[in-house]
């Protein structure tokens, strides 16, 4: 195989990975906006949430947009190749071009995430949280069945803990708490001694903190393969250039 084939082998495979890398996160942006019992499920159901919200919960359209990009990038450079086309290979080069030049949009998300993380964005949004937890929970179909769907997905109670449910029309009622408060699968002693489970909001930062390094690694690699995409790219395209003179 001489050095030609061995960068078309090449580009078929950087672009290979790219196309299914793209596939994956375009797959985890469509589930984050049609899931209603994710976490920004219940984020996008409080009322009069910080402004700062809106640009979290942009974070599915993100996804979908970068994967696609990275679907169309990753088809191109491997038809691209196969074809020695140098119109594809040229566009698979500026599309790649363009994605990087997006980055600085990513700050719109993970800057506001970030605050929110830190605990800039918690002490506003709380309140807002348990404001709508103690009035709505268990009298307001739609917010009672948001929680649930959120506390069965992420094994979690109310937003803090289960002191978010004191007052609700739920605990006003039965006083108790919901049964995802609590280990035991007997749901008339779920109270304030056996409600132990902790709250959505340390688990979701509790997950964050705990894939952070994957998520930065997955970034990092997949940065990676598209400049190497590129070089081999513009390097097949001039190739194929000269071979045609």
């Amino acid at each position: 195989m001489g050095c030609f084939g061995f960068l078309k082998v090449m580009m078929f495979a950087f672009n290979g990975i790219i196309f299914l890398a793209g596939a994956a996160i375009l797959g985890v942006g469509i589930w984050v906006k049609v899931d209603s019992g994710s976490i920004l499920g219940f984020l996008k159901g409080i009322k009069d949430a910080p402004a700062e919200m809106n640009q979290i919960l942009n974070v599915g359209y993100l996804l979908i947009a970068v994967g696609a990009v990275l679907l169309i990038i990753g088809f191109l450079g491997c038809c691209g190749a196969m074809k020695e086309s140098r119109c594809m290979l040229l566009l698979v080069g500026h599309l790649k071009h363009e994605l990087f030049s997006t980055v600085e949009s990513l700050k719109l998300v993970f800057q506001p995430l970030h605050k929110f993380l830190a605990g800039e964005l918690i002490e506003k949004l709380g309140t807002k949280v348990v404001q709508n937890i103690r009035k709505d929970y268990g009298e307001n179909s739609d917010v009672t069945a948001l929680w649930n769907a959120t506390m069965d997905t992420l094994k979690c109670c109310g937003f803090y803990n289960y002191t978010d449910f004191t007052g609700s029309p739920f605990e006003k009622r039965t006083n108790l708490y919901p049964q995802q408060c609590c280990h035991r699968d007997d749901f008339s002693s779920c109270n304030n001694t056996s409600a132990i489970i902790t709250g959505c909001f340390p688990k979701f930062k509790q997950l964050i903190d705990k894939n952070t390094i994957v998520i930065v690694a997955v970034a990092l690699g997949i940065a990676a393969l598209e400049i190497l995409a590129m070089v081999v790219s513009m390097t097949l395209y001039c190739i194929i250039g000269s071979k045609s003179d």
